[in-house]
């Protein structure tokens, strides 16, 4: 070893830009999801949506795949409000399976991360 010790976190430097990527992908999620709701909710109360026959089918899978969608949003903006947490408690980045700092890089693709790339390709094994 050459001296330098490994760095075991981020500094609070490169936490506040973590979390001001993770607030504009919170941002743009709750927007999206919104979208959905409304989607959903318009097609709920309107009449001509409600139509028989085929279009009927089509309507229900819609409605299915928007609400899918909706699942899926909530469950994301749930991991970047997660993700917020690990950054006041200063332990943002770090894998959960081998304690080391998880690559920026892969922070950056993915802020949500709890694993690095070691560990995710690991556990898929």
């Amino acid at each position: 070893m050459n001296g330098k010790a490994l760095k075991t976190r981020y500094s609070d430097q490169e936490l506040v830009e973590f979390e001001a990527l993770i607030n504009e992908k919170l941002g743009k999620a709750k927007k999206e999801l919104g979208f959905y709701i409304t989607q959903l909710s318009d097609r709920a109360d309107n009449p001509d949506s409600k139509s028989k026959g085929l279009d009927d089918g089509i309507g229900t899978a819609e409605n299915e795949r928007l609400s899918t969608l909706a699942v899926r949003l909530k469950k994301h903006i749930q991991h970047l409000e997660n993700a917020k947490i690990r950054i006041q408690n200063k332990v943002y980045g770090i894998c959960r399976v081998s304690g080391k700092l998880i690559a920026k890089p892969r922070l950056l693709a993915v802020p949500h991360a709890t694993l690095s790339i070691e560990a995710k390709q690991a556990k898929s094994r």
